[in-house]
């Protein structure tokens, strides 16, 4: 194999590499809804997934927060709960939203006052490995979303 050979092997390769690493999830309208005092703030956001293989939402860190957890609300007998979950299925070419009443991420312990209009991270941890951050809008206690 000649110098010229080896090269445009070895550029091909990393172009087929780069275009395996473009993100397979893409986050949306994110927002958070501030509560009063040191409660804890409730992140939400749509997820899509473009490939072709399910993948799973497993975890969320937050520079601004000390912890932050997935959570799920729910209404069973007309008692409103809400428990933490380990992981969120996202299918091939679906969706899956967080968003009151539903699926969240639980966002405890800020390390500095957060204030309504204030742009938050959060980044989310998938099942494949991929991080995806993600930009949160805080918004008021009475928000019903990113804007209303």
């Amino acid at each position: 194999m000649t110098f010229r050979s080896i090269a445009i092997a070895v550029l091909l390769l990393a172009g087929s590499a780069h275009a395996a690493d473009a993100p397979s999830v893409k986050a949306t309208n994110g927002w958070l809804r501030l509560l009063p005092g040191n409660l804890p703030a409730g992140g939400y956001v749509s997820f899509e997934n473009a490939s072709d293989r399910a993948v799973s939402i497993v975890g969320a860190s937050s520079p601004d927060y000390a912890d932050a957890m997935i959570h799920r609300s729910s209404t069973d007998g007309g008692m409103g709960r809400m428990e933490m979950v380990d992981s969120v299925p996202l299918p091939p070419k679906g969706t899956v939203a967080f968003s009151p009443g539903g699926y969240h991420v639980m966002l405890m312990g800020a390390k500095h006052p957060v204030k309504a209009g204030d742009r938050i991270v959060v980044t989310f941890a998938l099942s494949d490995g991929e991080k995806l951050p993600v930009t949160l809008l805080a918004r008021p206690a009475n928000a019903t979303g990113p804007a209303d």
